[in-house]
């Protein structure tokens, strides 16, 4: 406590802070331009010139094309988040119980995902459906079903690290003591690891549909006309046109991000507290 004192009245503090602010502002910025953008009262891309205005929500909210990406893209992301959360959850778990080079190994390619550039990923698993459809005659290809499973896999990394995490602040002895006592092993998991761990699954559950929300290379690899998300009609709308609708979508978008992070920030600050 002493040092963290020191640390904080060093005179070098207040500009390692201020710097941290800019550096969080320079992040914010761009995004948050969007929002004046939005109200615009002009018919292409700008800052308003004569006031605010909302004729671009009223489009944007009556348009079937901005409506019908909201709704595929809020389904294909609960769907992928629902799959990462339970196979990440249960990788993270069985490599808690391994606890040997096997279990990290295991670990580390479940973060390949996420070490590999997205555009890779999606070339492979273009080839990958293509060859699926062929063999089996299964439509892989423009489907929610090929969507949502490219999603969760490169949502699961982020439920394995979250529950990884809270796992390895776990005592082990919980679950000695429960399997002494008599508990099956799903009696144990269910009763006494998930519970310990449900921050962990909470965030990493709200990464996994962040993932998928904000998603636009894959989608552009093994989707077409039949799902058209949100970051794909903005896509479209930009090639196509500069409609100050797009500004509406990136806010909407900008928007129901940070209303699923409130979630994890808010188990955080109970988690803290209790400590």
């Amino acid at each position: 406590m002493a040092g963290f004192e020191t640390c904080k009245s060093h005179p070098c503090s207040g500009i390692l802070l201020a710097f941290g602010w800019l550096v969080l502002l320079y992040l914010l910025l761009p995004s948050l331009l969007v929002i004046p953008v939005s109200f615009t009262d002009t018919d292409y891309l700008a800052l308003p010139e004569h006031g605010l205005s909302l004729q671009h929500w009223q489009n944007t909210f009556t348009d079937p094309k901005w409506m019908s990406g909201l709704g595929q893209s809020l389904f294909i992301g609960f769907c992928a988040m629902l799959v990462a959360t339970v196979t990440g959850t249960l990788c993270a778990v069985g490599c808690w119980k391994l606890s040997s080079r096997l279990g990290e190994a295991i670990r580390v390619l479940t973060l390949v995902p996420m070490i590999v550039p997205t555009i890779v990923y999606a070339l492979g698993l273009y080839r990958t459906y293509t060859q699926v459809e062929n063999l089996t005659h299964v439509g892989m290809l423009d489907t929610y079903l090929g969507v949502i499973l490219a999603h969760a896999v490169i949502g699961m990394p982020f439920v394995v690290i979250t529950v990884g995490a809270a796992l390895s602040n776990m005592d082990r002895r919980l679950e000695q003591a429960a399997r002494s006592l008599g508990a099956s092993a799903t009696q144990t998991l269910w009763r006494v690891i998930l519970p310990n761990v449900r921050p962990g699954i909470l965030s990493g559950a709200v990464f996994a549909f962040i993932t998928s929300w904000d998603e636009l290379v894959i989608v552009l690899f093994i989707a077409s006309r039949k799902v058209q998300t949100l970051p794909r009609a903005i896509w479209s709308g930009i090639r196509e046109s500069l409609d100050p609708s797009i500004a509406v979508i990136a806010v909407l978008l900008i928007t129901v991000t940070f209303i699923a992070l409130v979630p994890t920030l808010l188990s955080r600050r109970n988690a803290n507290s209790s400590h």
